[in-house]
């Protein structure tokens, strides 16, 4: 039996990827995720953040409350643990997910250094927020102070 080729018939088409194609798609995946990552680790990082702004800023009204009733922080050096102040082990910031919280006073109780450090093991990594009596605002990195009197969040914006 012979076969009869009309014009304008084509083969069957194989279906599937090339091996080239599959290279070309994973070079640009590979090209696109070493773009992205960074970006988004950033951002995982920066939105940790206000968990430390917002528990140091609402302890510091505590703080200020419970001066204007005693005059004083607390005779402590552990931050007004002494009755019945807002004291530092009862309170509980939101979430305490990403940092470490802490409170010093000096033993005349008139100042107090309120302290969020970054937990070892999330993003916000040595990562330190302080907040003063006088309410000098400071930021850290990694041990390395940045110049600058506020909390600063990205790069060296506050």
């Amino acid at each position: 039996m012979t076969h009869i080729r009309f014009a304008g018939a084509k083969r069957a088409s194989q279906s599937g990827f090339t091996l080239m194609e599959v290279l070309v798609v994973t070079a640009i995946l590979g090209i696109l995720l070493g773009l992205a990552l960074p970006s988004y680790r950033d951002y995982v990082r920066r939105g940790s953040i206000p968990e430390a702004t917002a528990a140091l800023s609402d302890y510091r009204v505590k703080m200020e409350q419970y001066y204007q009733d005693h005059r004083n922080y607390g005779s402590s050096t552990k931050c007004a643990n002494d009755a019945p102040a807002p004291a530092w082990k009862d309170f509980s910031p939101a979430g305490k997910k990403n940092f470490d919280y802490g409170c010093e006073t000096p033993a005349d109780g008139q100042d107090y250094k309120l302290t969020a450090t970054g937990k070892s093991t999330s993003v916000v990594a040595g990562h330190t927020y302080e907040l003063t009596s006088s309410t000098t605002k400071t930021t850290s990195f990694k041990g390395e102070s940045v110049d600058k009197s506020c909390w600063v969040v990205r790069g060296d914006e506050c």
